[in-house]
């Protein structure tokens, strides 16, 4: 186990004061042993709750530092006594032990927050997933026959169920399945997409870079603002391997502009014996025209219009695990199941479980409303989040330190790459701190347990209740009750 070293703590400087802990004559003599420190009270607990281990080896560390440390300066420090040395060790492995990923409460208003891990699972996903990970699964097995199968099989009748595709396939997620698609359907050949669709998303994902890698070979057509069907013809050649269209879900072309529709292009498609690849995105598998967010295409609409190849995530709205789908045509996804790559881009029991449990939720669009957590969010009225935020602001305006709690009306954002015009009305509580910063809050939350996560906007913290959980409603408060204060000459950056 691979442990940091905390850091020698300053020593101070000697004021000439031969206490018990001066360091005038041979300075290392009076440096407490590895057992005198294990036997401090503020360590002794640590080794039933960390290990025996971890706790020697960072007393060790310590002790060697400190040594070290002494010998550079012996004539200028003092050493601490021992149990400042005790407390000092033992904070730094309690914080050392925290975990870096833990959950946290998203109180920014974007619902599908990338960072904070996207769309949150359904109980029914949770209970799936508890139940297929503590002990062995059938992953590749059929408990029928007892012979081997693919793993994908799990969940591909209700993905062909709710689609209407011939077949399913399911990898690690959607930048996997677009590279896996090209790959195993367009190596060595073109690939025609509209200029206007070559996206770039998060974490610098580029589809021509992509689509290189892939070993298919992009070929771009029309303008950025402007792609007719006739574009696409016009570039069909003998090395052309496959027609492909991108949902532009991170940014929109207003205005004098115009776009190849999907039937076209599977029309095109069908007269020179070309597959047709649709990468819708983000996943949509009810139409959230509903929720006041149009334009987000659905899987079962491309597959009807004909498409070959449909591409999407699991986990944005779709609501479940993070992963990559790929439905359509039986031969085809067949020929990408076979691929060398489908291999490395595999998901675990863990991922088919969950998406598993999720999938049945859409078979009731009612169902899926009252249990996946992203149309819940969605769903919820104006004025259930207004009496929330009127309940919530007084109980924050009591602390000693919030100068005063607002209830505001703002807006949300669908996020995960979602168009930044896709505004959700929402209502927030504005807090204005006293003694200390609104950015020096947010950090304390942050950082504090429970952990939570607002937006800073005109110098005051907005907790959006758009994507807190009612249910999370007493955990803010004692969130916000934890926080420490001090004078904001002495704050922290």
């Amino acid at each position: 186990m691979f442990v940091m070293q905390p850091e020698t703590p300053a020593l101070p400087k000697d004021n000439g004061n031969q206490g018990n802990h001066s360091m005038a004559n041979n300075p290392l003599r009076h440096l407490p042993s590895v057992n005198e420190l294990l036997e401090r009270p503020e360590l002794k607990q640590l080794v039933d709750t960390v290990s025996h281990n971890v706790v020697v080896t960072e007393v060790r560390s310590f002790l060697e530092n400190l040594r070290a440390e002494v010998q550079q300066r012996a004539a200028d420090i003092n050493i601490p006594a021992p149990a400042e040395m005790a407390d000092k060790i033992a904070k730094w492995i309690a914080k050392d032990q925290t975990p870096r990923l833990r959950p946290v409460i998203n109180a920014t208003g974007i619902l599908l927050h990338t960072g904070l891990g996207r769309s949150p699972l359904a109980p029914q996903a949770l209970a799936a997933i508890y139940e297929v990970a503590g002990g062995y699964a059938s992953v590749e097995v059929d408990i029928e026959s007892g012979e081997r199968t693919q793993r994908a099989l799990a969940v591909e009748k209700l993905l062909k169920e709710l689609t209407g595709a011939e077949a399913a396939l399911v990898v690690n997620n959607n930048a996997g399945a677009t590279l896996l698609s090209l790959a195993a359907i367009a190596k060595d050949k073109e690939v025609i997409v509209s200029r206007g669709q070559l996206v770039e998303i998060g974490g610098s994902y580029r589809l021509p870079d992509v689509m290189s890698t892939s070993g298919a070979i992009l070929r771009e057509v029309g303008t950025t603002n402007k792609t007719r069907i006739n574009d696409y013809e016009a570039a069909i050649g003998e090395q052309t391997g496959a027609l492909m269209r991108v949902h532009t879900s991170n940014y929109i072309i207003a205005g004098f502009s115009e776009e190849a529709r999907l039937s076209e292009l599977v029309r095109l498609g069908r007269s020179y014996n070309l597959p047709v690849i649709d990468d819708i995105g983000s996943g949509a598998m009810i139409d959230f025209q509903h929720y006041g967010l149009p334009g987000e295409p659905l899987a079962k609409d491309s597959i009807t219009a004909g498409a070959d190849v449909v591409l999407f995530s699991g986990d944005k709205l779709l609501g479940g695990p993070q992963c990559g789908i790929l439905v359509g045509r039986k031969a085809l996804i067949q020929a990408i199941t076979k691929h060398p790559l489908t291999r490395a881009l595999r998901v675990d029991k863990i991922t088919l479980a969950a998406l598993h449990a999720t999938l049945q939720l859409y078979r009731s669009t009612e169902s899926a409303e009252e249990s996946i957590p992203l149309l819940k969010l969605l769903s919820t009225s104006v004025e259930n989040l207004r009496n929330r935020a009127e309940r919530l602001a007084p109980q924050m305006a009591a602390l000693e330190w919030i100068e005063s709690a607002e209830v505001v009306d703002s807006v949300a954002y669908l996020g995960g790459g979602s168009v930044p015009t896709q505004q959700i009305p929402t209502v927030c509580v504005a807090l204005t701190p006293r003694q200390i910063s609104a950015n020096t809050l947010s950090h304390r939350l942050r950082t504090g347990s429970p952990s939570v996560f607002g937006r800073i906007q005109q110098d005051k913290l907005l907790i959006d209740l758009r994507t807190v959980m009612p249910k999370q409603d007493l955990d803010l408060i004692n969130a916000l009750s934890n926080v420490k204060v001090v004078d904001k000459k002495n704050e922290e950056a």
